[in-house]
């Protein structure tokens, strides 16, 4: 059968919605598809009725800007996380990746991306004033930049760095120990839990 002649238009409904998700074409969408079709129908019903309260339900931690369960996520209301330590990422795929080296025990601050002109992504596009006024309220010491080091994430780490050098807070970068053009989340454990223990001065980065 020739992928794009379905015998059913309920099936090509549902092959051409999962084929929408990044990284499935149609054939991987189609085996998808059929997988479900092989399930009970009450294990299809709860695969789809999770995916609909995930979208209905989830939230922006009001703190860093996280996804969470709640208003504040499980991150920023642990008491035993040290809150004089920010660590300031791109995405939740970030927090999660350094969340997994056990290296980091303070707090996180997420922008929802980088700023990209060429993909209309400016500074007022992400969670940068809050982050400011996250270190103008007191009582963090140190701001860890942790973008991939990438054009974009230098440019960000940059503009970051304007915003926040005339306070009284210490702006560090991870070590080099992560490569140049890589994105945390495909970083391996061990080299990003090192890159954080051995942070460097953002200006002397900049130096270098």
């Amino acid at each position: 059968m020739h992928i794009d002649r379905f015998p059913s238009r309920l099936l090509e409904n549902a092959v051409n919605e999962f084929a929408k998700l990044p990284g499935i074409g149609r054939k991987s969408a189609l085996r998808l598809v059929l997988h479900l079709l092989k399930q009970d129908l009450q294990e299809v019903e709860i695969f789809a009725n999770s995916l609909i309260q995930l979208r209905s339900e989830i939230k922006h931690c009001r703190v860093c800007y996280n996804i969470s369960d709640s208003d504040v996520c499980n991150i920023c209301s642990n008491p035993s996380r040290n809150t004089s330590f920010v660590c300031v990422v791109e995405n939740i795929k970030d927090v999660m990746a350094i969340e997994n080296t056990h290296q980091f025990n303070g707090l996180y601050h997420v922008l929802g991306g980088i700023i990209s002109p060429m993909d209309g992504i400016g500074p007022s596009d992400l969670e940068v004033e809050s982050l400011v006024t996250r270190v103008n309220e007191g009582g963090i010491e140190e701001i860890i930049l942790a973008l991939s080091t990438t054009m974009e994430g230098d440019t960000t780490n940059f503009f970051i760095f304007k915003k926040l050098k005339d306070t009284n807070v210490k702006i560090s970068t991870l070590a080099r120990g992560v490569s140049i053009g890589d994105e945390l989340e495909y970083t391996d454990e061990v080299t990003l839990g090192r890159s954080i223990v051995n942070r460097m001065s953002f200006e002397d980065s900049i130096i270098k």
